[in-house]
């Protein structure tokens, strides 16, 4: 897929799976070490050092902090070997260099460098704050929705799925702020399954059919709910999200960055608003994809792709030399 309508030759979702695959090699290298923030400057030193390669004019849309927050990608910072170009593709990037940095740290599933793009303005500029999020599978389109109540989405997700209440699996973050939504869940005798981190990887599978899990609930980091949206548009499934401010300060710059309501509802197609995306997530840890291997000098590597424009849904393989 190219993403742009300008130097259309330039195939840039093979450098975009170069800086999720370089970002989760980096971090392998620190699996099982303890030091997650060892592993996080790795893996955006990596793929910072591919993105800077890449001939597009791109951006950070929203990703883990602001231009002080080293070594973080920055929300605005200007990536690519074509910035200020008339004629490059004008990009924006939704961007984790290490989803899970924990579950690097302890050797724990389902850890990964992931990234979303869009053209420039199609994915949501916002601050690094939380996102209360819902999502599931494509049989759940138009029938759940952050604006009812838990029990409404319970009731609508066992007769979409015509699964019975108490056969349905929820995905939560283990968190003190969830402790009234898990106790929703359990008194409707849903089966709720608690996460450390990682609820990119779990709303894939809550949109994945062959995935024992139905739904995704709860409070996460922003810049994955807009990564997740992209993957979901692309397998026409359903997501919405409202942010959820830490402070006064994210607050006031989301005031800053959006117009209008801030915390309205976000549906899915307009925290991603194009069908010209991309989503990649390269595993570190084995889970949802395959963790990095090294075997005989070279680092193997498996990404999910999702091309938005033709709801392509692939699991690549790579190498790299170590």
């Amino acid at each position: 897929m190219h993403l742009g309508s300008v130097m259309a030759t330039i195939d840039l979702e093979k450098y975009f799976l170069q800086a999720t695959e370089s970002a989760a090699i980096a971090a392998s290298k620190w699996i099982g070490k303890g030091d997650g923030k060892a592993a996080d400057g790795a893996a955006v030193e990596a793929m910072r050092a591919v993105f800077d390669t890449v001939p597009f004019d791109g951006r950070v849309a929203i990703g883990e902090g602001e231009r002080d927050d080293a070594p973080m990608l920055w929300i605005g910072e200007p990536l690519g070997s074509l910035q200020g170009s008339t004629n490059s593709p004008k990009i924006d990037i939704a961007v984790d260099p290490l989803e899970c940095t924990n579950h690097v740290a302890y050797n724990l599933p389902n850890a990964m460098a992931v990234l979303a793009a869009a053209p420039r303005g199609a994915l949501l500029h916002a601050p690094d704050c939380y996102m209360n999020k819902i999502s599931g599978s494509a049989e759940l389109m138009g029938k759940i929705s952050l604006d009812a109540p838990t029990s409404y989405n319970i009731e609508a997700t066992s007769n979409a799925l015509d699964k019975p209440i108490n056969s349905l699996n929820v995905v939560v973050m283990d968190r003190p702020r969830h402790e009234k939504l898990i106790k929703e869940l359990k008194d409707l005798s849903v089966n709720v399954v608690l996460i450390g981190d990682g609820d990119i990887a779990a709303a894939l599978n809550a949109a994945d059919p062959e995935s024992d899990i139905d739904l995704l609930m709860g409070i996460g980091a922003a810049p994955e709910g807009v990564i997740t949206a992209t993957a979901l548009r692309g397998l026409n499934a359903p997501f919405q999200g409202r942010l959820v401010f830490k402070n006064e300060g994210h607050r006031s710059r989301a005031e800053k960055m959006i117009d209008g309501d801030i915390e309205r509802l976000w549906e899915r197609d307009e925290l991603c608003s194009s069908d010209d995306a991309l989503f990649i997530g390269t595993g570190v840890c084995s889970g949802r994809t395959k963790g990095v291997t090294q075997e005989n000098g070279k680092y193997f590597v498996e990404s999910e792709v999702i091309d938005v424009s033709n709801g392509i849904h692939k699991f690549v393989q790579g190498s790299h030399d170590s």
